[in-house]
């Protein structure tokens, strides 16, 4: 099939190597344009512009896809199909009608749960007990289209970056068989039932609250591992948990209750076990309170 492939972050890298490597003629890219990234803040082009670069693939970088000229332009590539993996774009009706069977989506969930931004964050932080990935016809709708294939997978514990690379492998190999078999995946309506809506992340939402129970808190560190990190603050230091478990304990929430920095939480408590302070490396958290006392009774938060 003659493709062009939508996407931007690493999440998408698989299902273009996928589709390249399946045989299928992908003749355009397109991804988010270069933005700041690194201590300089250079202009750094996305994960896909550069598997496209890699391949040899041509990419467009519009900053939208409103205008006459640049729907002119992605209509001539004459596809048979666009393959979507979070762009982060909307596409207006002119582009999703340009190929022949449409713009099919790559999305991180199970519809209808978690249609939007950030549904692995959502799925985690939710205490879903199992996620995947569905493909999908795109229409007007946020993330409303038919569906024509889903693969499920359970959270089982994983971080939001563990989980995020595991449905970009899955979602780039179900996408594969629905193009190998397009009569033999008949798009179905979503159901009614069930809707719910990822949100984009805000960074303030990575501020661990130990009022909450121990278990939320704990999926909180997951849901924000490796990025933004879920955090609290010590003498005006910020300091990332990046893993942690829940164990037994007692006390006012908030409150570090013995030598390993168990904090007390509003049922149980939360052990941190890789902690990062700024401008340093993560690590275990007693190397941190070999070189940072925090005694037991210090409140964080």
């Amino acid at each position: 099939m003659r493709i062009v492939f939508m996407g931007t972050p690493d999440f998408a890298v698989p299902s273009l190597r996928a589709l390249i490597a399946a045989g299928h003629e992908v003749v355009a890219v397109y991804s988010q344009p270069p933005r700041p990234a690194g201590r300089g803040k250079r202009l750094q082009p996305s994960p896909v512009h550069l598997a496209a670069q890699a391949a040899g693939i041509a990419v467009h970088t519009p900053i939208s896809l409103k205008g006459a000229e640049d729907q002119a332009a992605f209509a001539a590539h004459r596809a048979d199909v666009a393959v979507v993996a979070a762009y982060g774009l909307i596409l207006p009706p002119p582009v999703l009608a340009a190929p022949v069977h449409g713009c099919l989506n790559v999305h991180g969930s199970l519809l209808p749960r978690w249609r939007g931004a950030a549904p692995v964050q959502r799925a985690i932080l939710a205490g879903d007990d199992e996620t995947g990935v569905t493909i999908m016809q795109m229409e007007r709708g946020l993330d409303t289209g038919p569906m024509l294939a889903m693969v499920r997978t359970p959270v089982a514990g994983k971080t939001a970056g563990v989980l995020t690379a595991e449905l970009a492998e899955l979602g780039a190999a179900a996408m594969v068989a629905v193009l190998a078999d397009l009569p033999g995946h008949p798009p179905v309506a979503q159901p009614d039932a069930g809707v719910t809506y990822a949100a984009k992340i805000d960074k303030a939402e990575s501020r661990l609250d130990f009022a909450l129970s121990a278990d939320a808190c704990e999926r909180c560190v997951r849901a924000f591992a490796p990025a933004p990190g879920a955090f609290f603050e010590l003498d005006g230091e910020r300091y990332r948990v990046l893993a942690a478990h829940v164990v037994a304990g007692t006390g006012l929430p908030g409150t570090v209750i013995d030598d390993a920095l168990t904090i007390a939480c509003g049922s149980q408590a939360l052990r941190p076990t890789l902690v990062q302070r700024a401008g340093r490396p993560a690590m275990d958290s007693a190397a941190l309170l070999r070189g940072r006392a925090i005694a037991v009774g210090t409140r964080v938060g």
